[in-house]
């Protein structure tokens, strides 16, 4: 067993997706240490450490840490101030539980994303083996220790140390990791480097391409994904950073993006935060208290396939680029149109406050609809979309300016759902949305999240039984 505290209406890029909701100590996606109940059997014993193979991995990459992959956002991340308050350095969310942190957990100030190929002549065994080293990594920085025991100072003076120590001090920061596997981990072409070409789940292809993508190929896809968010931004950039030490030799980062601000609330504790067009983004969230919400539209059920995805979720990433000078010359009024809501109150223009329920049968004196037809608001809300809903957790992006001068910004947009379709369905009905005039999709990428580990195995077990 892993002993980590030892060494031994939702729219893609908007405005909208509600219920009760639990705080901190009570997500539904993590649990307080020590409250995990009865174990299942393992299907193979996870390791008490980071396996040799993760050794030596620490000590190939050295000092030289993580090789950031094409887009990575470090204006974005790093330039913001950390969270200053001892209670963000003392929050902790439990690794271990039914459903992986980081999905209904409280949304964290600071995003790092990573996304990872396993690397050419890789086995089974070497995929299993890094999953177990991540799985026992991320259990430890969860909790505000190093990788290992001897970690960044406790090991030989003369020899690179396990961990590499800018997070000595700072805490947990509410740091969460969540992991998630690419169709081509199962498959490239005919390829089955792993074994596990019949257990992809059948949801989890290609997103097909949508109206107005501009997709950059090296920014886009991958065999695993990472995310690490936290309440301090160097705690988030550590955590990849260490993964992707472990990973040496066995995956290397291809592409990563920092985000900060988040873009979602997952409480009602949390206020809605503004997205980077400085509206209101998030109103409508599936909150983490929802459970039927989350049953009917985030986790993976019983009864769906394959079973060792049940409690898990499938994750969409899209990294949404904002015409920030284009917006930013719009008149308010029309800004207001556009997205449907009052850019000040976050108020539907139907009426009422933020948490109003649009009415889209409401017209003026002279008979036009108060929500318009084409408003981000109408386009994404479930009332247009068979009552579907997806579960946001998006991220605004700064990535320094082009060479135009101009903002390299806008919306690093993520979403968990029960089946990739939802989202699918969702972003073809804003084919028509007059947003899309001012954002362009650069990145994209689907990602199958499974279930949440014990201490008894790691994440994505399951897979290999």
């Amino acid at each position: 067993m892993i002993d980590p505290s030892t060494g031994s209406e939702n729219g893609p890029a908007g405005a909208d997706g509600a219920g009760p909701e639990t705080g901190p100590a009570s997500t539904t996606d993590s649990v307080p240490a020590g409250e995990l109940g009865s174990e299942p059997d393992a299907v193979q014993p996870a390791p008490t450490g980071v396996s040799r193979r993760g050794l030596l991995g620490l000590v190939g990459a050295g000092a030289a840490g993580v090789a950031i992959g094409a887009g990575a956002g470090v204006a974005g991340g790093m330039a913001f101030a950390r969270a200053d308050d001892g209670g963000a350095a003392a929050s902790a969310y439990e690794f271990f539980g039914a459903h992986q942190a980081g999905i209904t957990t409280p949304v964290q100030d600071h995003l790092h994303f990573a996304a990872f190929d396993m690397m050419a002549r890789t086995d089974r065994d070497d995929l299993v083996s890094l999953l177990q080293d991540w799985s026992y990594a991320a259990a430890r920085m969860t909790r505000g220790l190093d990788v290992s025991a001897t970690g960044a100072v406790g090991g030989s003076p003369e020899a690179p140390p396990d961990d590499t120590g800018e997070a000595i001090g700072l805490g947990a920061s509410g740091l969460t990791i969540t992991f998630g596997f690419g169709p081509t981990l199962f498959e490239i072409g005919d390829a089955d480097r792993y074994g596990i070409a019949d257990r992809r789940p059948a949801p989890l292809e290609r997103l097909p391409s949508f109206l107005g993508d501009d997709l950059d190929p090296d920014g886009s896809g991958c065999d695993l994904c990472i995310q690490a968010c936290a309440d301090d931004p160097q705690v988030a950039v550590h955590a990849i950073r260490n993964l992707s030490r472990i990973a040496f030799g066995r995956a290397r980062i291809r592409w990563s993006q920092m985000g900060f601000g988040r873009t979602s609330r997952t409480t009602s504790a949390q206020q809605t935060p503004r997205n980077l067009f400085g509206f209101k983004d998030g109103t409508a969230n599936i909150l983490a208290g929802d459970r039927a919400a989350l049953d009917a539209h985030v986790w993976v059920g019983a009864a769906d396939a394959p079973a060792w995805m049940t409690g898990g979720s499938y994750l969409v990433a899209r990294k949404i680029a904002m015409l920030i000078e284009t917006w930013d010359r719009v008149r308010l009024s029309e800004q207001n149109s556009i997205i449907g809501r009052d850019k000040g109150e976050g108020a539907p223009l139907s009426g009422g406050d933020e948490f109003t329920d649009p009415d889209f049968q409401k017209t003026d004196a002279a008979g036009a609809p108060l929500m318009p037809a084409v408003s981000h608001v109408r386009l994404a809300h479930p009332e247009s979309n068979d009552g579907i809903r997806i579960l946001r957790r998006g991220y605004n992006f700064v990535d320094g300016n082009n060479d135009l001068g101009r903002l390299d910004a806008g919306l690093f947009f993520l979403s968990y759902q029960r089946a990739p379709e939802q989202f699918v369905r969702l972003q073809r009905s804003l084919s028509t949305d007059v947003m899309s005039e001012y954002i362009r999709h650069v990145g994209s990428g689907v990602w199958a999240v499974p279930p949440g580990a014990t201490p008894a195995t790691f994440i994505g077990a399951g897979l290999f039984e």
